[in-house]
């Protein structure tokens, strides 16, 4: 089926009845995290790098899920606020490998026996700017440092623009079942913009191989709200992605903080979209990937029904981490690498952000962690109120007290509050807050009210709200 044209007529003037609604209820002048944690990274504080490995000690037995970070890339793309540099030539990489053998095994050293690991997946930064010995070497450290399960997932992030086919078969050889391929527009004049060019053919090409080579599952990564980027193109860009007809797509909202990333003042402000565009490309996005064939994952993904994320959708299993939506159940998350985060049962521990300072207490012979947060009782309770909301839009609360063993009246007026302000958003029955459909453009603002460290509808320094 054919992606329909759907900009103007009918639905255009149904979505800007809805405008003065949704600018009443702060939707447009507000920012808030995205909550893949909880509390934000930006409360994290000084972590003392034994309390990390007591964390790693204490894991009970079974699976676990690792996050390997590569933060290097040959272009830098001016919309990223990712903790990457820019390269031009091995050296920094070969160096940067070395550096990190040391914290896997070191890591490792302090599992205990009963842990496996039943996920990895590489992110960065280009994880495929790695060349095909340099993957059959990582991948074959990890399986030797860690009890790696026969069946586990093996997932990463490829840039079209900088693999070879060489890298690509390398990856399949190491055990690969799940491409996530970046792509944010195909329109020239927001490549341009954004300093990313990469055309349709060599994403295809790309595409093609991994599906010859047997790779089950291809994601696709998308980015609305981006400079110079207009309904009509973007309309474009989904026609084509149709085309190319992966299994999942992440369409995530362009957020623009250029006080974290300095990279981004190259961006001319004039010519992002504003936050009423930003809501009808969200909106336009949703409407023509459900008509694909896609089934909407929470507030920015989509999978093809029978995909794995889909399916943990429709039985209550999906999860939110700092990959966005998954369907990841294991215990833990453990992050290796400059900047990565690892999510333990105890809270969050986050290694030195800048490769020198990692690189340097790694070769001190320590664990590289250096800021994080401790969860309390309240923390864990409230952290998985605002995963119910995210995920599943609705929040039960004699089922949250019967999961997390605690009391939760406290949440439950914060509930009838927030039924108050935003009535037309939410309903509040049967002891559920449940966001209506026609509300879910103010998820994250909703799920912010549960939110200890920040204040609703509030300007901070988190990126807009749509």
């Amino acid at each position: 089926m054919r992606i329909k044209e759907c900009v103007g007529g009918a639905w255009w003037f149904a979505r800007m009845t809805r405008i003065d609604r949704f600018r009443e209820a702060g939707l447009f002048d507000s920012s808030a995290p995205r909550y893949t944690s909880y509390p934000p990274a930006n409360h994290f504080a000084e972590l003392e790098a034994e309390t990390y490995k007591r964390w790693l000690r204490e894991l009970p037995d079974g699976p676990i899920s690792l996050y390997l970070h590569i933060p290097f890339c040959e272009r830098l793309c001016w919309f990223c606020a990712c903790r990457t540099q820019a390269v031009n030539g091995p050296g920094p990489v070969v160096s940067y490998l070395e550096v990190l053998e040391a914290e896997i095994a070191r890591v490792a050293a302090a599992l205990p026996a009963g842990v496996s690991v039943g996920r990895i997946h590489w992110g960065g930064g280009t994880p495929t700017i790695l060349d095909a010995a340099q993957i059959a070497r990582l991948a074959g450290q990890l399986r030797a440092a860690f009890r790696v399960e026969a069946d586990a997932e093996f997932s990463v992030e490829i840039d079209p623009a900088c693999v070879t086919p060489e890298s690509l078969d390398a990856l399949v050889e190491a055990g690969l079942t799940r491409a996530s391929v970046g792509i944010q527009d195909f329109a020239p004049a927001v490549q341009d913009t954004i300093g990313r060019h990469q055309s349709f053919e060599q994403t295809r090409s790309v595409l093609a191989h991994l599906r010859a080579a047997g790779v089950a599952s291809l994601n696709a990564d998308l980015v609305y709200g981006l400079p110079r980027q207009t309904l009509k193109r973007l309309e474009a860009t989904l026609a084509q992605i149709e085309e190319l007809s992966p299994d999942r797509i992440a369409l995530y909202g362009y957020a623009h903080v250029p006080w974290m990333s300095k990279r981004q003042k190259v961006i001319p402000e004039e010519t992002l979209p504003d936050p009423v565009t930003r809501l009808g490309m969200a909106e336009l996005s949703a409407q023509l990937l459900r008509d694909a064939g896609y089934q909407a994952i929470g507030i920015d993904h989509f999978a093809k029904p029978e995909d794995g994320l889909a399916r943990a959708a429709r039985s209550g299993h999906l999860r939110r981490n700092f990959q966005g939506y998954t369907d990841d159940l294991m215990g833990a998350l453990i992050g290796l690498g400059a900047s990565s985060i690892s999510r333990m049962p105890q809270g969050y521990a986050q290694n030195a952000p800048a490769t020198p300072a990692y690189t340097e207490r790694v070769e001190a012979g320590l664990l590289p962690v250096t800021r994080g947060y401790a969860l309390s009782a309240e923390d864990s309770l409230r952290s998985r109120a605002i995963e119910l909301l995210m995920c599943e839009f609705a929040l039960n609360f004699g089922g949250l007290a019967r999961e997390m063993g605690a009391s939760v009246d406290h949440l439950r007026a914060i509930a009838a509050e927030t039924a108050v302000r935003w009535p037309e958003a939410v309903t509040w029955q049967e002891d559920t807050l449940t966001i209506r459909p026609e509300g879910v453009p103010l998820t994250r603002l909703i799920a912010q009210s549960f939110d200890m460290f920040s204040a609703p509808g509030a300007q901070g320094r988190h990126s807009q709200a749509i």
